[in-house]
C-alpha cells in the first residue's frame, strides 16, 4: 500500500498538471501553482518532524546511499527551477521584456518543473521503507 505522504504528493502533482494545462485560467493557475510550491517548500519540515531520519541516515548508514543523494539533488533542482519560475512569472506580471519570449521561457520552465517533480516523487517512492508508518 502507498504511504499517505506519497499519495498526497501524487495528488498535488495531478492538480499541478491540471493547472499547467489550464494556464489560460489565471485565477486557477496562479493560486494552484503558488500553493504547490509552498507545499513543496514545507514538505522537508513535515518529514523531519514526522520521520526518524537519524536512525535511517546515521544508524543504518543510508546517508552514503546513491539513491538518497540522487533524491536530494533532484529536490535541489526542483527548488532552483521554482526560483527561476517565480522570477519569470514576476516579469510576466510586470510586463517586462518581450511578452512572447518571457511566456515561452515560463512555459519551458514549467515543463522542467513537471519533469523534476515527477522524478522527485518517483525517487521518494523508492526510498520508502516497507512497513514505515505515516
Amino acid at each position: 500500500m502507498l504511504e499517505a505522504t506519497l499519495i498526497f504528493a501524487i495528488i498535488t502533482y495531478i492538480i499541478m498538471l491540471a493547472a499547467y494545462k489550464l494556464n489560460h485560467l489565471r485565477k486557477f493557475h496562479m493560486p494552484v501553482m503558488v500553493t504547490v510550491v509552498i507545499i513543496d517548500m514545507l514538505f522537508p519540515i513535515y518529514l523531519v518532524l514526522n520521520k526518524d531520519w537519524y536512525r535511517r541516515l546515521i544508524e543504518q548508514e543510508e546517508i552514503l546511499s546513491f539513491m538518497i543523494w540522487m533524491h536530494f539533488i533532484l529536490v535541489l533542482t526542483l527548488y532552483a527551477l521554482y526560483v527561476l519560475q517565480v522570477m519569470t512569472a514576476r516579469k510576466m506580471l510586470k510586463g517586462e521584456g518581450d511578452a512572447d519570449v518571457v511566456r515561452q521561457e515560463h512555459r519551458v520552465q514549467g515543463k522542467g518543473i513537471l519533469i523534476a517533480r515527477a522524478l522527485v516523487i518517483l525517487s521518494a517512492a523508492m526510498l520508502i521503507e516497507p512497513g514505515e508508518a505515516t
